[in-house]
């Protein structure tokens, strides 16, 4: 997929991994709609890139992706001001166990909910010239982070959500590719939550074993991550697919086509 003059956006976009996303994108010729509940960093980061890439380029909205007002407002600006959505990134993401129904709203509805809108401007029965999709969950969407169980579940919601709506459209011919990135730990602001009751709530007491893995394992660069994130985009052969990259590397991940396929352990029901 060439990059050039394409429309994107990027929810999450105004610091951490979205930034990085808002800028591998741009470096590669693509136009990006950043949208953030931060509008003083939304605004900043939208000057520096529209200085360094030329005007108009770069364009910031202010949107909870909770909020299906909000969220669905703003995607019909972006089509009135760019003409289509090509990319769609929905990489907005928190880390809260206390208030465990924001997460939920925010780390999976937000995602649904994003990918629902984008697809009315995308697909190409509805006019749109097709394009990607690419959802942003996380290892711990492939497997349990004992420190935050409701950050866990949303995660693994995001991989389940994109590989079957992957399916759907490749059935329905809507002509976009739908892909799941899941990251190791990564050098952003997130990280330093898991040090704060407020966010982990009764899990706090676990976060010692986070720090172990962080300083076993090493923390992802953010435009390591970016990088990843850039091959489900441009390469047109990844549909469906769930992209893991940790320290070691970046790899797909393999599912089972079927519930027999399982790997498994015979129990008996007697």
């Amino acid at each position: 997929m060439d990059l050039k003059d394409k429309v994107a956006v990027v929810t999450g976009a105004a610091q951490g991994l979205g930034r990085s996303f808002v800028e591998i994108l741009m470096k590669n010729g693509s136009k990006v709609a950043l949208i953030d509940v931060n509008k003083s960093l939304g605004e900043e980061l939208k000057t520096t890139l529209n200085k360094e890439y030329g005007p108009n380029r770069a364009e910031f909205y202010t949107a909870d992706v909770s909020s299906e007002e909000d969220f669905k407002g703003v995607l019909k600006k972006i089509v009135e001001q760019f003409g289509q959505i090509d990319i769609m990134c929905n990489n907005a993401g928190i880390i809260n166990e206390k208030h465990w129904e924001k997460t939920i709203a925010i780390n999976l509805g937000g995602v649904v909910r994003g990918t629902y809108l984008a697809l009315e401007y995308m697909k190409k029965e509805n006019g749109g010239s097709g394009g990607v999709i690419v959802n942003v969950a996380s290892m711990a969407g492939l497997g349990p982070f004992p420190v935050a169980p409701i950050y866990t579940a949303t995660k693994h919601g995001v991989v389940g959500f994109s590989r079957a709506m992957a399916v759907v459209s490749k059935l329905s011919n809507y002509g976009v590719r739908i892909n799941v990135l899941c990251p190791w730990f990564v050098k952003t602001s997130l990280l330093s939550l898991l040090n704060s009751e407020e966010h982990t709530g009764s899990f706090s007491q676990m976060k010692e074993i986070t720090e172990m893995l962080m300083e076993s394992e090493g923390c992802l660069e953010v435009d390591v991550v970016a990088k990843a994130f850039l091959v489900l985009v441009k390469d047109e052969s990844k549909d469906g697919e769930a992209l893991m990259i940790n320290p070691d590397g970046a790899a797909i991940i393999t599912f089972p086509e079927n519930g027999k396929d399982i790997p498994s352990t015979p129990v008996s029901l007697e």
